[in-house]
C-alpha cells in the first residue's frame, strides 16, 4: 500500500502548469490568494520571493516553493522592487490560461515557471491541507530526481513542441512528489504534524496502511493495536502524537471521504456504499455520515451533483 500515493488520487490532487514567467531588469508582480496551492520552480536567473509573515527569500535557479495554500504573495527581481498594479491583471491571466507572462524590459534573464494544484472539495483527508505555508527545496539537495525533472522543464519551456502544455501539467504532478519527498528526507522536523509525518513512524504509517486496504474491515483500536503487535494505549498516544486525532476518528474520517466520493460519482445505492465503508446498517451509516458532512448521504448527493451541473451550466 502506497499511502501518500492513494491518498493524492482519492483527494483529487491535479497540477496545472500556469504562468510562464520570463523577465528582465527590474520587475516585480502579486499573486492574489490562489486557490488550491501554487508552485514555482526558476529555471533560468533569480526571484524575490515575499510571504507576509516571512522574510524575503532569494530563489536561485534550480529552486523549486510550494505554498500549499495560494496566499497572496509577491515575485520580483529585488526585495526592493516595486510592483506595478497594471501587470497583475495579466499575471492572472496567464496563470489561469498557461500563457507566457513578460515582465521587464531587454534581454530575458529569469524564467520561472508557475503552476497550481486543485484538490477535491469533497475529501477531507488532504496532504497539501496539512503542510506549512512555505516549502522550499533549495537546487542543492540530494537526490530523488527533482533537479532532473526541473532541467527536462526549463528545456520543454526553451523548445515547445506538439502536446507542450500536456507534458508540463504531467511534470508538475511528477514534481509535487519529488517536493514531497525531498522535504520529508532533508527537513524531517518540519513534517511533525501534517500528514506525511505519519510515514516516519513505522507504527502508524503501518496502521494506516492496514485502515487504507481494507477499510471496511471492523476495526477497533484494540484489533488494529493486536494486527501491529503494540499495545491500544501506545497506538493510541502515538497516533494522536503524528495525526492529531485517534485511530478511531482517522477511521471514520476516512470511510467518509470514500464515501463522499462515491455517492457523487456513482450510482450505487446508500446501502452498497455503506457496506463498503465498514456499515452493516444503512441507518448507523447515515447517521455516521450526517455527523461528518451535516447532510444525510441522499441529500449530499442530491446537492453536489446539483452543484457540479450548475459549475457545467447543465440544467
Amino acid at each position: 500500500m502506497d499511502l501518500l500515493a492513494e491518498t493524492l488520487a482519492l483527494g483529487g490532487v491535479r497540477g496545472t502548469a500556469g504562468a510562464r514567467i520570463e523577465a528582465s531588469g527590474p520587475w516585480g508582480v502579486l499573486w492574489h490568494g490562489i486557490a488550491g496551492a501554487a508552485f514555482y520552480a526558476v529555471t533560468c536567473g533569480t526571484a524575490w520571493l515575499d510571504l507576509p509573515g516571512h522574510p524575503p527569500r532569494q530563489l536561485m535557479p534550480g529552486d523549486v516553493v510550494l505554498l500549499p495554500n495560494g496566499p497572496e504573495h509577491t515575485l520580483r527581481s529585488a526585495p526592493d522592487v516595486a510592483i506595478i498594479p497594471n501587470v497583475c491583471t495579466a499575471a492572472e491571466k496567464a496563470r489561469r490560461c498557461g500563457g507566457v507572462l513578460r515582465l521587464g524590459a531587454g534581454e530575458v534573464e529569469t524564467h520561472v515557471l508557475g503552476a497550481s494544484y486543485d484538490y477535491d472539495p469533497a475529501v477531507s483527508t488532504q496532504v497539501l491541507a496539512t503542510l506549512p505555508e512555505l516549502v522550499h527545496i533549495r537546487a542543492n539537495h540530494v537526490g530523488g530526481g527533482l533537479d532532473d525533472t526541473v532541467r527536462l522543464l526549463s528545456r520543454e519551456l526553451a523548445s515547445p513542441q506538439i502536446a507542450t502544455e500536456f507534458v508540463l501539467n504531467r511534470l508538475v504532478d511528477i514534481l509535487l512528489v519529488q517536493l514531497l519527498r525531498a522535504w520529508r528526507t532533508e527537513k524531517p522536523d518540519e513534517t511533525r504534524g501534517t500528514w506525511l509525518g505519519v510515514l516516519g513512524d513505522p507504527v502508524i504509517s503501518v496502521a494506516l496502511a492496514k485502515i487504507h486496504e481494507a477499510p471496511a474491515r471492523p476495526w477497533t483500536t484494540e484489533l488494529l493495536a493486536a494486527e501491529l503487535a503494540t499495545s491500544r494505549s501506545t497506538l493510541t498516544r502515538r497516533f494522536r502524537e503524528t495525526t492529531g486525532r485517534t485511530p478511531g476518528d482517522y477511521l471514520t474520517r476516512w470511510r467518509m471521504d470514500l464515501a463522499a466520493v462515491r455517492l457523487r460519482d456513482t450510482d450505487d445505492t446508500v446501502d452498497t456504499i455503506a457496506r463498503s465503508v465498514g456499515y452493516t446498517s444503512v441507518y448507523a451509516f447515515s447517521r455516521a455520515f450526517r455527523r461528518a458532512r451535516r447532510q444525510a448521504p441522499g441529500q449530499y448527493r442530491s446537492s453536489i451533483r446539483g452543484r457540479s451541473r450548475e459549475k457545467l451550466g447543465v440544467p
